[in-house]
């Protein structure tokens, strides 16, 4: 083997020797990316997120006291006092005429009463239920977006209880709370349990708002009066927001509904200008080619679309955690048909 093929010998050297060529120029080091404030720009919520929790805190969870609420409060009040009143002459012109009669009455008083405040009970327990579920979905976000492993943990705990009484959902809630132990980094704690729990409810709800809009493009293509077709769209986004709320925990009554709705309505005001692309383009189109084979066919197809969007509403508004393992599903995702398109539910 000749003295060039021959490998490199090591050899030591003085730093101070004359041989040792010293490097004139400076050593420029490179500036490296920011793993964490690459990590938190990533996680930052999105205008969608931030558009259903400022339709959370607006409906679900309030802020605080207002006129309109003092207004509300007193007539209730007012109108509380009136009937205690004409009740209470009520049952004193019961006891004027007979003794058993007045017992009698006092007897049914005592029930309605009860039963008031059973009713009464289910319905602040369904706001506050709805609310919680409001409020879970921003800790989720927040947990998420800081990386909080000890939140996440607290918070999935919590999911799993929420949907307790879901048999579907046994076996991934048992994982989950199995992985609260073993998994270090709450992002991705959170985001399995998108996947485990969150997803399959999301599908449930995508079948009842294809199925909403199908009922609702059918019945206006073939009812003779617009009263009709205005009042049944109304029934139907109605029962489709109270399911929808049921599908992810929440057992609204009046009262829950009613914030609820308020919620559905300021994310369709919020999100109106921001899904051009995704609503009112395609409404258009499918509007103008629905129209040319007929009037109430177009009608029909605007419909449909109305609900979808109120159905889809419902659905962020209600969803225990923000979407971050997928985006959300837009008119077309869900109502294809509605388009034309061949794609399935």
């Amino acid at each position: 083997m000749t003295d060039q093929q021959s490998p490199r010998r090591p050899r030591a050297f003085r730093l101070d020797d004359g041989d040792v060529a010293v490097r004139e120029e400076p050593v420029v080091i490179e500036p490296q990316p920011d793993h964490y404030e690459a990590e938190a720009t990533r996680a930052a919520p999105d205008a969608d997120e931030l558009a259903v929790e400022a339709a959370q805190r607006r409906g679900l969870i309030g802020r605080g006291l207002s006129w309109s609420g003092v207004f509300w409060s007193a007539m209730g009040a007012l109108a509380s006092l009136a009937i205690g009143v004409w009740i209470d002459g009520l049952i004193e012109g019961f006891f004027a005429r007979s003794l058993a009669l007045g017992w009698v009455g006092v007897a049914l008083l005592a029930l309605i009463a009860v039963s008031l405040l059973a009713l009464l009970a289910r319905e602040l327990g369904g706001l506050f239920r709805q609310r919680g579920i409001a409020r879970m979905h921003i800790a989720f976000a927040n947990a998420r977006a800081g990386d909080d492993r000890d939140a996440a943990r607290k918070l999935v705990r919590e999911l799993c209880a929420l949907q307790a009484k879901r048999p579907a959902s046994t076996h991934a809630r048992e994982k989950l709370l199995h992985l609260t132990r073993e998994i270090v980094d709450g992002r991705d704690l959170i985001d399995i349990a998108e996947r485990e729990i969150a997803q399959p409810l999301d599908e449930e709800a995508r079948r009842e708002i294809a199925a909403a809009a199908k009922r609702v493009s059918l019945v206006t293509a073939i009812s003779p009066r617009a009263l009709i077709d205005v009042l049944f769209v109304v029934a139907q986004s109605i029962r489709l927001v109270r399911r929808i709320a049921e599908i992810y925990g929440g057992r609204p009554g009046w009262l829950g509904f009613i914030r609820l709705a308020r919620s559905v309505g300021a994310h369709l005001a919020i999100t109106g200008g921001m899904a051009v692309g995704d609503s009112i383009v395609q409404q258009a189109l499918g509007h103008g080619i629905a129209a040319r084979l007929s009037a109430r066919l177009g009608e029909g197809v605007l419909n449909g679309m109305l609900t979808t969007r109120v159905g889809l509403s419902a659905m962020s508004v209600c969803r225990p955690l923000p979407f971050a393992v997928e985006r959300p599903p837009g008119v077309r995702d869900v109502a294809p048909f509605l388009f034309g398109g061949d794609k399935k539910d």
